[in-house]
């Protein structure tokens, strides 16, 4: 009887269980978009980062200036774009073409031929070749020195074994590394952890805070009020664009004091520059709002918004190694755009002029993402 009773208990804590779980599954089957989330992400993202993310990069863009129009120089620039690393995108008379190209990131790496390099080698003298390399994204930097001396020597060794009489290397790869010519990690990094910073605090915290404040009713309260739906908007953003502000400067003091980085730009066209990024990633936030019911599907979208923001924006990966449509979707990230932007001015101390490309795409992200996401917003609550 004993046993019966231990039974029949088992059984109807069982039954109680399975009906728990059975509530469980019917609510999470009506809802739709967080079941869509859970399963759709995780197989966007991985096929996404799954053909983003290459270590190795090639075809990295290269400007040329040779000075001696000869066949000996053609045949060197020739086994540089060979190899599958670098790929000629501008041919400059000048140095300061040079210069303006890498400042500018049009190119990662500069070939520099001088007048005299076809008489030096038919002389069996020495030729010097200045290799010129964006060193403030590292892993690009190191590949391209790796592989610039590489082909120096190779190509060197290959003409050795024709001319016997010759006693050692023939071209001299001179490769400057430049605006972060001792390869510190955290000059390259600390820059790209600041927009990340932002952009995470952006997105996330105003799309979760407007969702919330929908779920508590807080917001049908404000709207009974004679408040304009565009000034409850500014109201909403202008906390976190000063939060945006205090999360820079206590990460730019940090990074000064404790890793030593280095700023070599204006830290008030910074700030000033800066202003579109944080505009650009509250749009993001507030669409977010606009489009998810709880706050679990707008950490969700968040964390979507998030993942691509960190791998495709070249905060970690080049963007140069990746497939041309990743690189394309790359584009669509705001902050592949500020990336270029804080490590340009302080890494490079370049200014505006060299950065307008950059500025002009944030402020068409701020603009479009702010007016349809202040659109969606007063008709959802209109």
């Amino acid at each position: 009887m004993l046993v019966w009773l231990k039974v029949e208990g088992s059984v109807k804590i069982m039954h109680r269980i399975l009906a728990v779980l059975y509530k469980e599954f019917l609510q999470i089957k009506r809802d739709r978009m967080t079941l869509t989330l859970t399963f759709l992400f995780p197989l966007v993202e991985l096929l996404l980062f799954g053909f983003a993310i290459q270590t190795e990069v090639k075809d990295i863009k290269t400007v040329v200036f040779d000075q001696s129009l000869s066949a000996e120089s053609r045949e060197l620039l020739e086994a540089f774009t060979a190899s599958g690393y670098f790929e000629v995108h501008y041919t400059v008379n000048s140095y300061d073409e040079v210069n303006k190209a890498i400042d500018s990131g049009k190119a990662k790496a500069g070939i520099i031929f001088p007048p005299d390099f076809a008489q030096n080698t038919n002389r069996g003298i020495p030729a010097p070749v200045q290799v010129i390399v964006d060193a403030s994204d590292s892993l690009v930097s190191n590949q391209a020195i790796a592989v610039a001396n590489s082909i120096g020597l190779l190509k060197s060794q290959e003409i050795l074994s024709k001319k016997v009489h010759l006693g050692g290397p023939l071209y001299d790869i001179r490769v400057r590394p430049w605006y972060n010519p001792d390869g510190i990690t955290a000059y390259y990094m600390v820059p790209a952890i600041l927009g990340i910073l932002v952009t995470l605090s952006m997105v996330m915290l105003t799309s979760m805070g407007i969702v919330r404040e929908r779920e508590r009713g807080t917001l049908e309260q404000l709207m009974v009020t004679p408040i304009k739906s565009y000034e409850l908007m500014l109201g909403k953003i202008l906390p976190y664009i000063v939060l945006g502000y205090i999360q820079i400067t206590l990460a730019l003091i940090i990074g000064v004091i404790v890793f030593g980085v280095p700023i070599k730009g204006s830290l008030l066209q910074l700030y000033l520059l800066t202003l579109f990024f944080i505009t650009a990633s509250l749009g993001l936030g507030i669409l977010i709002s606009n489009i998810a019911q709880t706050q679990m599907q707008a950490m969700q979208l968040a964390f979507f918004i998030l993942l691509p923001s960190i791998l495709l924006s070249g905060f970690m990966f080049p963007r140069d190694a990746m497939p041309k449509i990743i690189y394309y979707i790359g584009n669509l990230i705001p902050l592949t755009y500020y990336l270029d932007i804080i490590r340009g001015i302080i890494l490079k101390g370049i200014g505006f002029p060299y950065l307008m490309g950059q500025v002009a795409s944030l402020l068409v992200f701020s603009v479009v993402l702010l007016t349809v996401s202040t659109l969606k917003f007063k008709k959802k609550i209109g």
